[in-house]
């Protein structure tokens, strides 16, 4: 049975692997209730300022997605009449310009595209048939933007909140060789269960996303701060004024830092990239900047918190990883007394060759890359016979 959704209905909000449990939490503190964990998504129950609020604040979603339309198809044929019948003009206007993700699994459909190809059709003849004009597709910035989702024969329609996916926050202006996702970065950071209790190390910072990402955490500021655009703007119902309240309430949260934050790398042009970001989020006062190596630091004899993001074998080659994991290892336990150090690597013969184990491990993707999220407790006894054998 057919049926378009009401306010009250589930509610979508993507994620990357591994960072499903982190977004539930979040969209919890938006206000989301009864939540329930997929694969690389949450679904959830809110209403339009929930909607607003996870757009706005959550930093592990990608997009949050609102059912529109359920219905079961067998064939071509009929996933054509049913989609032709929905109620599109409830949601488009004639002038607005859209576009349509698919995503398919099963015998029955097979080719996201062409699928996609088939929900446009039906769109397109939705309207012309209605109106004599049809609305225009634009793949790259639609006013509305549909997915159409098909398991078997259950298909569903969503309409999606955010327009551009939520990882561009907006602060980026350059970008490094292998950039870390904005989402997954923050997704790191608030698995590691740090908020700005301590001072935090970005050693190989590349476009400096962590530090960048860090100083927002710490100081509370919403991960769509830097955004001016959602999609749920365009929408028929948008609601400015809640938009404001909500905005205003989520920005009136924003407070001082006292702890600091530094983003280092061995490349120049990274600093100098990382730099250029953080001066875009008119953070680069609330973030240190270096040119040296991690193996190089002085690490101050006090608790804080280090993330590495090496390089490895797949995103940029070396001649002997394993040993460049050694000397990374050896740092940690020569110079890293009192520290927590969180590592995200591709594979796990990386991180063997730390020579450390592991207190904590996470499987997350960088992109298509499967990579290993690892922590490693530093305990005090190892930086002294360091500084023995130095001072000897």
């Amino acid at each position: 049975m057919k049926r378009e959704e009401d306010e009250k209905d589930r509610l979508v909000a993507k994620t990357m692997s591994g960072l499903e449990g982190v977004l539930e939490r979040e969209l919890k503190a938006c206000g989301a209730k009864e939540t329930k964990i997929l694969k690389r998504a949450v679904s959830f129950v809110g209403d339009k300022e929930v909607i607003y609020r996870a757009n706005y604040s959550c930093r592990t979603a990608i997009a949050i997605l609102k059912p529109i339309y359920h219905f079961k198809a067998e064939n071509k044929e009929e996933l054509y009449d049913k989609l032709y019948a929905l109620k599109w003009d409830k949601y488009l206007n004639i002038e607005s310009t859209f576009a349509i993700d698919s995503i398919v699994s099963g015998d029955l459909f097979s080719h996201s595209l062409y699928v996609s190809q088939l929900c446009k059709d039906a769109l397109v003849d939705n309207f012309r048939d209605t109106y004599n004009v049809r609305p225009s597709v634009n793949r790259s910035q639609p006013d509305i933007r549909f997915t159409l989702r098909i398991v078997e024969n259950e298909c569903s329609v969503l309409i999606d909140s955010s327009g551009d996916s939520l990882y561009r926050r907006g602060y980026r202006v350059k970008h490094g060789e292998a950039n870390l996702n904005e989402v997954l970065a923050a997704g790191m950071i608030l698995l590691s269960g740090w908020h700005g209790e301590c001072n935090f190390y970005d050693p190989m910072c590349g476009s400096g996303t962590l530090g960048i990402e860090a100083a927002m955490i710490s100081q509370n500021i919403p991960a769509g701060f830097y955004r001016e655009k959602y999609g749920f703007m365009n929408w028929k119902d948008f609601d400015a004024e809640l938009w404001k309240k909500v905005k205003t309430e989520a920005d009136d949260e924003i407070s001082e830092s006292e702890i600091e934050i530094f983003s280092s790398d061995i490349m120049s042009m990274a600093v100098d990239s990382a730099k250029r970001n953080a001066e875009n989020a008119r953070l680069h006062h609330d973030i240190q900047f270096d040119s040296i190596a991690f193996q190089h630091m002085e690490f101050p004899e006090k608790k804080g918190i280090i993330f590495l993001n090496p390089p490895y074998g797949e995103r940029m080659p070396l001649e002997d990883v394993r040993n460049f994991y050694k000397s990374i290892g050896d740092t940690m336990k020569n110079r890293c007394k009192g520290y927590d150090v969180w590592i995200i690597s591709s594979g796990k013969d990386s991180t063997k060759s730390i020579g450390l184990r592991p207190s904590s491990r996470y499987t997350l993707f960088n992109g298509s890359i499967e990579c290993t999220f690892a922590k490693f407790e530093i305990f005090e006894g190892k930086r002294k016979e360091f500084l023995s054998e130095r001072n000897a």
